[in-house]
């Protein structure tokens, strides 16, 4: 009889593998969690100061503030994904308002 298939010993070689695999990659990851938030936000402010300025285009005036731009349509949250909150001033700049606790 010739049947195909995985052996045992093949399924426990592949966990093996694969645990290994996940205990190597893990710590990396948790280790660069802060770097990717942070790379996070300044994409987000990037992508922010397009949308005022956009803003500003269609509607000959700068945004009051964040409420603004996305009461308008113009952005879908308000904060980086870290968490931090971000505002825009009376000139258009735009920045990071730290979350202290």
């Amino acid at each position: 009889m010739n049947e195909k298939g995985f052996t045992l010993i093949e399924m426990l070689i592949v966990l093996l593998v694969i645990s290994i695999l996940l205990i190597i990659t893990v710590p990396n990851i948790t280790k660069n969690q802060s770097t990717i938030q942070e790379k996070g936000c300044e994409a987000f402010l990037k992508m922010v100061r397009a949308q005022v300025q956009a803003y500003e285009i269609d509607q000959n005036k700068l945004p009051a503030n964040i409420a603004e731009l996305q009461s308008s349509g113009y952005l879908q949250q308000t904060s980086c994904p870290n968490g931090d909150g971000v505002k825009i001033d009376d000139k258009g700049d735009v920045s990071v308002v730290v979350e202290t606790t």
